[in-house]
């Protein structure tokens, strides 16, 4: 199809839509537009513990099925968000086995988790980003930031309420490093990466002292 878009995982935060969930933001591959998707707190922290490289002491449930699909040489070769309808995304995920493919339906967050387990190519379709995407530049997003900030007010830029992040701050790296232990050893994914985020930054800001 000569309409389809390439996306990639660009980051996830809370929404500021929804209580209780988080955004999922896409963005084109070789273009401008990014796609917000609200979604649940089990699939955002199964993204989130990916994107930070945490590894769980037991598998999650998109770990599971990506080693059953491939205990039994099951290849998932794209996942293809091909719709978008009263405010809901529809996904589907191609499988081959090297002599047929079959296409299964899925919700968007859980072929997203999926695919970024397996280093999967994510598509759309034009109509789709035409109807759901936005343009956002670095410098509004730190624009916003800083004017919300000023005016403890919501910023005004198209789509940045999904760029709002938790506060850890003021945390030392001592305690972020304690804090992220017992996250990992409590389960608590989600809030490790999170927690492993401002880790790092830490860490980055005392070694640029030095």
């Amino acid at each position: 199809m000569a309409d389809r878009i390439r996306l990639k995982v660009l980051g996830i935060s809370y929404s500021q839509l929804q209580s209780g969930a988080y955004a999922l933001l896409l963005c084109e591959e070789n273009g401008p537009h990014k796609i917000p998707i609200v979604i649940g707190g089990t699939e955002a922290q199964s993204i989130a513990i990916k994107m930070e490289g945490i590894i769980p002491p037991r598998p999650l449930t998109h770990d599971l099925f990506v080693s059953f699909a491939h205990a039994f040489g099951v290849k998932l070769m794209e996942v293809f968000i091909y719709k978008f309808e009263d405010g809901i995304f529809y996904s589907e995920l191609s499988f081959s086995d090297g002599k047929r493919t079959v296409q299964l339906d899925a919700r968007t967050s859980d072929a997203i988790a999926i695919a970024m387990r397996t280093h999967t190519p994510i598509f759309t379709t034009a109509e789709v980003v035409s109807e759901t995407g936005f343009i956002i530049n670095d410098s509004d997003i730190a624009d916003a930031a800083d004017s919300q900030q000023d005016a403890d007010a919501a910023p005004e830029v198209p789509g940045a309420d999904y760029f709002a992040e938790p506060k850890l701050e003021n945390y030392a790296v001592e305690e972020l490093e304690r804090t992220l232990q017992q996250l990992i050893e409590d389960e608590n994914y989600e809030e490790a990466a999170r927690v492993n985020e401002i880790l790092k930054r830490k860490r980055g800001e005392n070694n640029s002292e030095l």
